[in-house]
């Protein structure tokens, strides 16, 4: 059932929204270069104690897009959209838990845990009470052109980057604590933005353009596997 509220979006606009997640969530090389990078940005800002270089950090981060195209996966009933969503989110963190631990372990020797490693070390109510509030804004945002711009906004709300990296800090540390805690809060975050995204995807009626997702999620993957055939001649 659709909230009257949502009533006026036009399908046009709900294909436009899928195809930008679609593209945006995409496991291409780009993606996993700025997840590195954003994680190598954290780490540095962490280890640092600097506010700026975190913020920074969540701004460019990708990691985002794949955990909403893993909601529209479940209001969809795709399969593939969420076998792909899910891999991309598990090899992101691959991927930054070892660019964490790599900056830890070289550039942080007797570095003590400040306030910001602390910070995102906090799992709470609250934590997740933020994640479905952000998750509700970013999946509206997504639908709205106007209101796109906002997006890098939302992603410094809900923090996604940080607390992964002090997993990685955490692991080089060998402090079960950091590595629990943050974890913890990581998940919690995951899980609030699909919950909350899964609800207005729900509300906004996107199941009707699962034939339009599987075929643009056919084109993009189609699209990654000439371009590792390229990398390999």
């Amino acid at each position: 059932m659709k909230w009257k509220f949502f009533n006026h979006l036009k399908e046009a606009d709900k294909s436009e929204a899928v195809k930008a997640l679609i593209d945006k969530s995409s496991p291409d090389q780009m993606f996993f270069v700025m997840v590195i990078l954003s994680v190598l940005m954290a780490t540095f800002g962490l280890l640092q104690d600097n506010a700026p270089v975190i913020i920074g950090s969540m701004m460019i981060a990708p990691v985002l897009y794949p955990i909403l195209s893993l909601a529209m996966g479940f209001v969809m009933s795709d399969g593939n959209l969420i076998g792909r969503s899910f891999k991309t989110i598990v090899r992101s963190v691959l991927f930054a838990l070892g660019a964490s631990v790599f900056v830890t372990v070289f550039f942080s020797v007797g570095e003590s845990i400040n306030e910001e490693i602390i910070l995102f070390a906090r799992p709470s109510l609250i934590s997740a009470a933020i994640a479905v509030v952000a998750g509700l804004a970013v999946a509206f945002s997504l639908t709205k052109k106007e209101i796109n711009t906002t997006l890098p906004g939302v992603a410094i709300s809900v923090s996604l980057v940080p607390p992964l990296a002090v997993v990685g800090i955490g692991i080089a540390k060998a402090s079960w604590t950091l590595i629990s805690s943050s974890l913890l809060l990581f998940i919690i975050n995951i899980l609030g933005i699909v919950f909350a995204s899964m609800l207005l995807f729900s509300s906004m009626n996107f199941y009707s353009r699962r034939g339009e997702a599987r075929r643009k999620l056919w084109e993009d993957n189609r699209e990654i596997e000439k371009e590792k055939l390229v990398e390999r001649e």
